[in-house]
Protein backbone atom coordinates (compact mmCIF):
# COMPACT_ATOMS: atom_id res chain seq x y z
CA UNK A 1 0.00 0.00 0.00
CA UNK A 2 1.30 3.44 -0.94
CA UNK A 3 1.91 5.88 1.90
CA UNK A 4 -0.38 8.90 1.94
CA UNK A 5 0.86 12.26 0.72
CA UNK A 6 1.94 14.58 3.52
CA UNK A 7 0.21 17.95 3.00
CA UNK A 8 1.78 20.58 5.26
CA UNK A 9 -0.10 23.88 5.42
CA UNK A 10 1.56 27.13 6.52
CA UNK A 11 -1.43 28.54 8.43
CA UNK A 12 -0.07 32.07 8.88
CA UNK A 13 0.77 32.39 5.21
CA UNK A 14 -2.51 30.93 3.92
CA UNK A 15 -4.65 32.95 6.35
CA UNK A 16 -2.68 36.09 5.53
CA UNK A 17 -3.12 35.64 1.79
CA UNK A 18 -6.61 37.18 1.83
CA UNK A 19 -7.32 40.56 3.47
CA UNK A 20 -10.56 39.49 5.14
CA UNK A 21 -9.91 40.92 8.62
CA UNK A 22 -8.02 37.85 9.89
CA UNK A 23 -5.68 40.11 11.89
CA UNK A 24 -8.52 40.95 14.31
CA UNK A 25 -8.84 37.28 15.31
CA UNK A 26 -5.81 35.22 14.32
CA UNK A 27 -6.92 32.23 16.39
CA UNK A 28 -10.39 32.23 14.82
CA UNK A 29 -8.96 32.60 11.32
CA UNK A 30 -6.69 29.59 11.88
CA UNK A 31 -9.65 27.57 13.20
CA UNK A 32 -11.69 28.42 10.11
CA UNK A 33 -8.81 27.28 7.90
CA UNK A 34 -8.49 24.08 9.92
CA UNK A 35 -12.21 23.43 9.50
CA UNK A 36 -12.01 23.97 5.71
CA UNK A 37 -9.12 21.52 5.59
CA UNK A 38 -11.12 19.01 7.65
CA UNK A 39 -14.00 19.31 5.17
CA UNK A 40 -11.49 18.72 2.36
CA UNK A 41 -10.26 15.58 4.12
CA UNK A 42 -13.83 14.36 4.66
CA UNK A 43 -14.74 14.93 1.00
CA UNK A 44 -11.54 13.27 -0.14
CA UNK A 45 -10.50 16.25 -2.29
CA UNK A 46 -6.93 15.00 -2.13
CA UNK A 47 -8.06 11.65 -3.49
CA UNK A 48 -8.23 10.29 0.06
CA UNK A 49 -4.47 10.01 0.00
CA UNK A 50 -3.49 12.98 2.14
CA UNK A 51 -2.32 13.34 5.69
CA UNK A 52 -3.05 17.01 6.42
CA UNK A 53 -0.86 18.89 8.90
CA UNK A 54 -1.64 22.52 9.75
CA UNK A 55 1.29 24.41 11.29
CA UNK A 56 0.21 27.31 13.52
CA UNK A 57 2.21 29.94 15.38
CA UNK A 58 1.74 32.98 17.59
CA UNK A 59 -1.83 33.77 18.62
CA UNK A 60 -3.06 30.67 16.78
CA UNK A 61 -0.95 28.23 18.84
CA UNK A 62 -3.98 27.11 20.88
CA UNK A 63 -5.82 25.77 17.81
CA UNK A 64 -6.37 22.04 18.29
CA UNK A 65 -6.46 19.06 15.97
CA UNK A 66 -9.70 17.67 14.58
CA UNK A 67 -10.41 14.46 12.66
CA UNK A 68 -8.63 14.74 9.33
CA UNK A 69 -6.28 17.58 10.35
CA UNK A 70 -3.33 17.32 12.71
CA UNK A 71 -2.46 20.74 14.10
CA UNK A 72 1.18 21.34 15.06
CA UNK A 73 1.96 24.43 17.13
CA UNK A 74 5.34 25.94 16.37
CA UNK A 75 7.16 26.96 19.55
CA UNK A 76 8.81 29.77 17.60
CA UNK A 77 8.81 30.47 13.89
CA UNK A 78 6.32 28.41 11.90
CA UNK A 79 8.64 28.19 8.90
CA UNK A 80 11.30 26.43 10.96
CA UNK A 81 8.73 23.93 12.25
CA UNK A 82 7.53 23.24 8.70
CA UNK A 83 11.08 22.54 7.57
CA UNK A 84 11.55 20.20 10.56
CA UNK A 85 8.33 18.32 9.68
CA UNK A 86 9.31 17.92 6.03
CA UNK A 87 12.79 16.71 7.02
CA UNK A 88 11.43 14.24 9.59
CA UNK A 89 8.27 12.96 7.91
CA UNK A 90 8.79 13.68 4.22
CA UNK A 91 11.65 11.41 3.13
CA UNK A 92 10.39 8.46 1.13
CA UNK A 93 6.92 9.88 0.60
CA UNK A 94 5.31 12.61 -1.43
CA UNK A 95 5.31 15.84 0.56
CA UNK A 96 3.46 19.00 -0.50
CA UNK A 97 3.83 22.30 1.36
CA UNK A 98 1.18 25.01 1.00
CA UNK A 99 2.76 28.47 1.20
CA UNK A 100 3.61 31.54 -0.84
CA UNK A 101 6.66 32.36 1.28
CA UNK A 102 9.63 32.37 -1.12
CA UNK A 103 12.28 31.56 1.47
CA UNK A 104 10.24 28.68 2.88
CA UNK A 105 9.56 27.39 -0.64
CA UNK A 106 13.31 27.24 -1.30
CA UNK A 107 14.03 25.51 2.01
CA UNK A 108 11.47 22.73 1.57
CA UNK A 109 12.15 22.10 -2.11
CA UNK A 110 15.78 21.46 -1.17
CA UNK A 111 14.39 18.62 0.97
CA UNK A 112 12.41 17.21 -1.96
CA UNK A 113 8.99 18.67 -1.16
CA UNK A 114 6.64 20.08 -3.75
CA UNK A 115 5.11 23.52 -3.12
CA UNK A 116 1.70 24.91 -4.03
CA UNK A 117 0.19 28.30 -3.31
CA UNK A 118 -2.48 29.23 -0.77
CA UNK A 119 -5.26 29.17 -3.38
CA UNK A 120 -4.95 25.40 -3.53
CA UNK A 121 -6.61 25.16 -0.10
CA UNK A 122 -8.66 28.34 0.13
Amino acid sequence: MRERTLLVVDAANVVGSVPDGWWRDRHGAAERLRDRLAARAERGDGGGGEEIVLVVEGAARAVTSVPGVRVVAAPGDGDDRIVELVAAEGPGRRCVVVTADRELRARVTELGAEVVGPRSVR
